[in-house]
């Protein structure tokens, strides 16, 4: 993952409702329309934190999502942060896989969010929680 990623000087947003995902997708297109990202990158930023937040509020019952712009030289970027101290995923390799879920979704969550953003990374710990962090560039 970058050299940029971690939350200092992020904005902080506690997820814990279905309004808390409204208002991380609304902060985060107004960054990628501020850094002048094309519209499809500004949805699938969108798309990629409507699922992670959407997981917190699922699997942990509330976390906290930090956004971020980073650089890399001249290019902007935008680093998301999610983090939860739910149950942890025993099995990541498996839960980025398509088709699974152990909520009766359709298992396209994390493994659609990875495809959509440029770098993705993912720390959970059987009951400690979860960490995903991510960037889309402005490429």
């Amino acid at each position: 993952m970058h050299k940029s990623v971690g939350i200092e000087g992020a904005t902080r947003i506690l997820v814990k409702r279905d309004a808390d995902i409204v208002l991380v997708c609304q902060r985060a297109r107004s960054l990628a329309a501020d850094l002048k990202f094309s519209g499809n990158d500004q949805v699938a930023l969108v798309i990629a934190i409507s699922e992670i937040a959407r997981n917190i509020i699922l699997y942990a019952g509330e976390g906290e999502i930090f956004i971020k712009t980073v650089f890399d030289g001249d290019t902007p970027g935008i680093c998301i942060v999610a983090r939860d101290q739910g149950a942890g995923i025993s099995d990541v390799s498996l839960a980025l896989q398509d088709g699974y879920s152990t909520g009766g979704g359709l298992g396209v969550g994390l493994p659609g969010a990875r495809r959509l953003m440029d770098e993705f990374e993912i720390d959970s710990k059987v009951g400690q929680g979860t960490t995903v962090a991510m960037i889309k560039w402005n490429r």
